[in-house]
């Protein structure tokens, strides 16, 4: 078996077989196997405490894996796909094994869609399941999108890029303080999207009580699939409790409704996060798929 090779950059000829790889593993399982952060990543440019490990055999790149060391209290996170041609060959046994020594035998790795093979892949590496986090989706029709119930003071606009972002990155580090990958976000990190096909500012929504900045619901649009997204909703804590969670994810929804003309939404949330669980599945929401993470123990 070739080795795995380790680098801190990459090539675009190595970006390119990656994004390839990947999308030939999308066809064949259902859905990405690396993050859109990870993707942003892979194509982003060299990044302190982010490798990127590749395993190629006779030129051809067959496995893909990322190790993704910024948080400065979890353990690093990882994610890594083999391609659908050359599966059952213990390739993705080799990035695994290469992803611990890498951080160290202290790492963290999705396994999106929670896949059998994924499960046995955590189970041989020594790793135990420790988060799950579900997408959930439902119809558009049939909602009560006039039912906007902001609490007292509080009103909302669209995102200005540029004059929003301090603000809201300082929000969503409060909002997520629990969530070491969204809370984290850097102004980098906020580029990244805003250069993005799909950025829409005027779906990604902020709410004010007078001046300050207490929630936001960004909204994402995936036209091919004809899916709306409740991208990133947050609440300041000293907000939460009012009810304005709720009415940030109806603005956004009645957005992706009635602006963008779309069918259905979808959105991801952490299965033990039961108030954003009730929230969800109290709007008609139902599971549609789950992505696992598993971890070295500690």
């Amino acid at each position: 078996m070739s080795d795995v090779v380790v680098r801190d950059e990459v090539t675009a000829a190595d970006v390119r077989d990656a994004q390839e790889l990947m999308a030939a593993a999308a066809r064949v399982d259902g859905q990405s196997a690396v993050s859109e952060q990870g993707r942003l990543l892979l194509r982003g440019g060299p990044r302190a405490g982010v490798k990127h490990l590749l395993l190629r055999q006779r030129g051809e790149l067959v496995a893909y894996g990322q190790l993704d060391g910024t948080d400065p209290v979890e353990a690093p996170s990882a994610e890594l796909v083999v391609h659908p041609d050359h599966r059952g060959r213990r390739h993705g046994r080799a990035v695994g094994e290469a992803l611990l020594a890498e951080s160290g035998h202290r790492l963290r790795v999705w396994a999106h869609g929670g896949h059998p093979a994924a499960r046995h892949l955590a189970q041989a590496l020594g790793l135990t399941l420790f988060r799950e986090l579900r997408q959930l989706r439902r119809p558009l029709g049939g909602l009560p999108l006039d039912d906007v119930r902001l609490p007292p003071g509080v009103t909302v606009r669209s995102f200005i890029p540029g004059r929003d972002d301090a603000a809201w990155l300082a929000v969503n580090a409060e909002a997520f303080a629990h969530h070491p990958e969204q809370g984290s976000l850097t102004q980098r990190d906020l580029d990244a999207r805003k250069a993005q096909a799909w950025f829409d500012p005027a779906g990604f929504f902020l709410a004010f009580a007078g001046e300050r900045m207490v929630g936001f619901h960004w909204t994402k649009v995936h036209t091919a699939e004809g899916l709306g997204e409740v991208y990133v909703l947050g609440v300041v804590p000293g907000s939460q409790g009012t009810g304005l969670g709720r009415a940030l994810t109806m603005v956004g929804l009645r957005y992706l409704h009635r602006d963008r003309s779309l069918p259905t939404a979808m959105l991801y949330v952490d299965a033990d996060n039961p108030a954003a669980v009730r929230l969800y599945e109290g709007l008609g929401f139902r599971t549609y798929e789950t992505d696992l993470m598993y971890r070295t123990e500690t």
